[in-house]
């Protein structure tokens, strides 16, 4: 099903604007279901009271900030995604009481992320609160064949309330459909297997309260979920979106789709979207410095990752929008845009489809740093060499030849970064081409090529060849 075909779905500027309406209005009390909500008091609308949506199914009052559980803080100081560091579980108890505390009762988890661990630290973290305060969401994925069966993919599913100390899951995925062959790959891990029936089944027990997918490259296989839904019934659906993604994903990567066409398919049917990659894996709140520039001087007192969530959080049909918040800082930046949000006006939403057209000139590597592609078997730092090449080409430290202006300081700015965010026996030469990381990347980057190509420039930029 094509974009073209679904026209009169597309969501205007207009359209966008008109249909915010009440979408960030702030709920407080109790829902439909009894379950409380854990909200600062104060008058609807009032400072520092987070924004809720409510859950159609279930009338469960949901907050608009979401606490992805990918990202976790190691005891090191940096992401547990990042190497073999433990997790730091108490700095994940103080974040994850801080986020109760300030309204956000959503935490979204998987049995792959942290290297298998974050199931476990969230468990431990959340299971220190009364039940009734947090909803909990986690993921069947059985991406290897070895888990494919109906036999492995049931242990993980049930492995999944034990690590989170659970005895019902509030929401749960099927993590990443779309991705290697696609609709094929999808019927070998949910369908001939009978997983989904099963899912099916533990939802009506109760057991699941929500279920749903998350959605990752072949439209073929999203369109076909949606066409089923009558049958599915599907509760909810995860999605990349953002205001780069919004119009741009395709042209960014021919085996993404367009943020708007996913979006208005999910509103089309009523089905609430849960937002991930509202930052483009960094990219957003990392942009170009003239980008930067514009923005602070539209909100001087604004971050640029506050853009970014509000543009996400602005659409009615959206429930959730999720962040990987490993330090408090940010954690604090996110709760100050939706406590409560702002929408954005028509005028704010034209402003950054701007800034979404200025930010295609720069020709960006579309890595997300999710991290799908490690851990490398040569132990090279695939998202960080990709992060580094990006983070220069926005500053304009990519110079092409010893005749640019101003080439010897962009040439130093990158060798000297790229030591420091990549150390040595990490870098891209190390790269022997064995294609082992491209088959997970949500992208469809050529990570080898790419890698290739990064580390002939820097052999370039050493020998100071024009």
């Amino acid at each position: 099903m094509s974009n073209s075909d679904k026209k009169e779905n597309i969501l205007s500027r207009r359209d966008f604007i008109r249909r915010i309406g009440a979408a960030g209005a702030v709920t407080a009390g109790l829902s439909a279901c009894g379950r409380g909500v854990t909200a600062a008091e104060g008058a609807e609308g009032e400072k520092g009271t987070m924004t809720f949506r409510t859950d159609p199914s279930t009338g469960d009052k949901v907050s608009l900030l979401g606490f992805g559980m990918m990202r976790l803080p190691s005891v090191g100081g940096r992401s547990a995604r990042e190497g073999n560091e433990e997790i730091d579980q108490e700095m994940v108890n103080e974040l994850v009481d801080y986020a109760i505390a300030h309204g956000v009762n959503y935490f979204d988890t998987s049995p792959a992320y942290c290297q298998g661990k974050s199931e476990h630290a969230t468990g431990i973290a959340l299971s220190r609160h009364p039940r009734d305060k947090y909803f909990i969401a986690t993921k069947l994925s059985n991406f290897a064949p070895s888990t494919w069966s109906r036999e492995a993919s049931i242990a993980m599913y049930r492995n999944s309330m034990k690590e989170l100390q659970v005895d019902y899951l509030d929401y749960l995925l099927l993590h990443g459909i779309g991705i290697g062959d696609g609709m094929e790959e999808f019927e070998n891990r949910f369908i001939k297997n009978g997983i989904l029936d099963f899912l099916m089944e533990e939802r009506k027990a109760g057991r699941i309260r929500h279920l749903g997918f998350s959605y990752h490259g072949d439209v073929r296989v999203f369109d076909y979920l949606l066409s089923r839904h009558d049958e599915y019934k599907w509760d909810f659906a995860q999605i990349q979106l953002n205001y780069l993604d919004w119009k741009y994903a395709k042209q960014i990567n021919p085996r993404n789709t367009d943020a708007e066409y996913l979006y208005n398919e999910l509103a089309s049917r009523g089905i609430p979207a849960v937002i991930m990659e509202p930052l483009l894996g960094g990219r957003l709140s990392n942009v170009p410095t003239t980008i930067f520039a514009s923005l602070k001087e539209r909100e001087p007192e604004m971050s640029a990752a506050s853009w970014a969530f509000r543009f996400a959080g602005s659409l009615p049909g959206v429930q959730t929008v999720l962040s990987g918040m490993t330090r408090m800082e940010h954690l604090q930046d996110n709760l100050r845009t939706y406590s409560p949000l702002k929408p954005l006006t028509e005028d704010e939403f034209a402003f950054l489809q701007e800034m979404a057209a200025r930010m295609m000139q720069f020709d960006t590597i579309p890595c997300n740093d999710c991290k799908y592609c490690m851990p490398c078997p040569y132990g090279i730092d695939i998202p960080a060499i990709l992060l580094h090449y990006n983070k220069c080409l926005n500053e304009g430290n990519i110079p092409e030849s010893a005749q640019d202006e101003n080439y010897r300081r962009a040439r130093r700015a990158f060798l000297a970064g790229y030591a420091r965010s990549v150390p040595e026996l990490r870098q891209a030469s190390h790269c022997t081409g064995c294609n082992r990381c491209s088959p997970h990347c949500p992208q469809r980057i050529d990570i080898p090529g790419e890698l290739h190509r990064i580390d002939a420039y820097v052999e370039r930029l050493k020998q100071e060849i024009g």
